[in-house]
């Protein structure tokens, strides 16, 4: 829990986020539900193999893990028609994950939550630009990082660390001053046709021609909560005050400075 002014920052930092994604990332932004079915989840992978890393209602809905969940899902069952792709899509969403079989320090405090924020990026092409499209969304990612000013790197994953739904991934870690260590703050992946298939979703090259399975990607833009501890520990000052980064001054009624109160200086 937080509150005072880091709840401000915590709120500005998803404006921003969101803000940057649609008006210069050319995003659509969407409001998705939290709550899905069986055939979502399935849809984008996370049945059955994720199961018990997720929660579910006693009524059998699914709380979703990210908003790839339902943002995927507006396509499934349908045929896009030509000159429709690329669809791009992004959302701010509580997100819900229940860890199952996770241990250690990141178990407790804001780095591994049940309940968590992210800004999700969606996007929905054809095969033969999907790998291109990777790349864009990666370099979405890195420019919220960039434009506040945080210290990052971008690492390829190896075949044995990715989901078993994507092709590629590629993640992102952010500096933490605080565990002397960089830590994952948005994964970027392309899953080719695999929850196209899953999800029945196609389009149409061209007129009358045979439908054929788009391609989806998935990637954080950002994870808010660690975010948030990105910008409070590398603009931490001695004092304990915290420097309030450019970009998001605007969102704060111009405020600079968190004092070690809590409170805005």
């Amino acid at each position: 829990m937080i509150r005072g002014a880091l709840t401000r920052l915590n709120r500005a930092l998803a404006q921003f986020m969101l803000d940057t994604h649609v008006d210069q990332n050319g995003l659509t932004e969407t409001w998705t539900p939290v709550l899905v079915r069986d055939e979502a989840m399935y849809g984008t992978g996370q049945l059955p193999k994720f199961e018990e890393d997720s929660y579910r209602t006693t009524n059998g809905w699914w709380l979703i893990p990210t908003s790839e969940v339902p943002l995927t899902n507006t396509v499934a069952g349908k045929i896009l028609e030509p000159g429709t792709l690329p669809v791009r899509l992004t959302a701010h969403t509580q997100c819900f994950r229940s860890e199952a079989g996770s241990a250690g320090k990141d178990t407790s405090g804001m780095l591994r939550q049940h309940q968590f924020e992210k800004v999700e990026m969606v996007s929905i092409t054809t095969p033969e630009e999907s790998r291109a499209e990777l790349d864009r969304m990666t370099t979405c990612a890195e420019g919220i990082l960039e434009a506040l000013d945080l210290p990052y790197r971008t690492v390829v994953l190896c075949t044995g660390d990715m989901g078993f739904g994507a092709q590629r991934t590629h993640d992102i870690e952010v500096w933490l001053p605080g565990q002397n260590a960089y830590r994952e703050i948005s994964s970027c992946s392309v899953c080719g046709d695999f929850q196209a298939r899953r999800m029945n979703a196609r389009y149409r090259p061209a007129a009358e021609e045979k439908p054929a399975y788009v391609h989806t990607l998935n990637g954080s833009g950002l994870a808010i909560g660690r975010t948030l501890i990105a910008v409070i520990e590398n603009y931490q000052e001695d004092d304990g005050s915290i420097t309030i980064p450019d970009v998001l001054r605007p969102y704060l009624g111009g405020h600079s400075r968190i004092a070690p109160d809590g409170q805005f200086a």
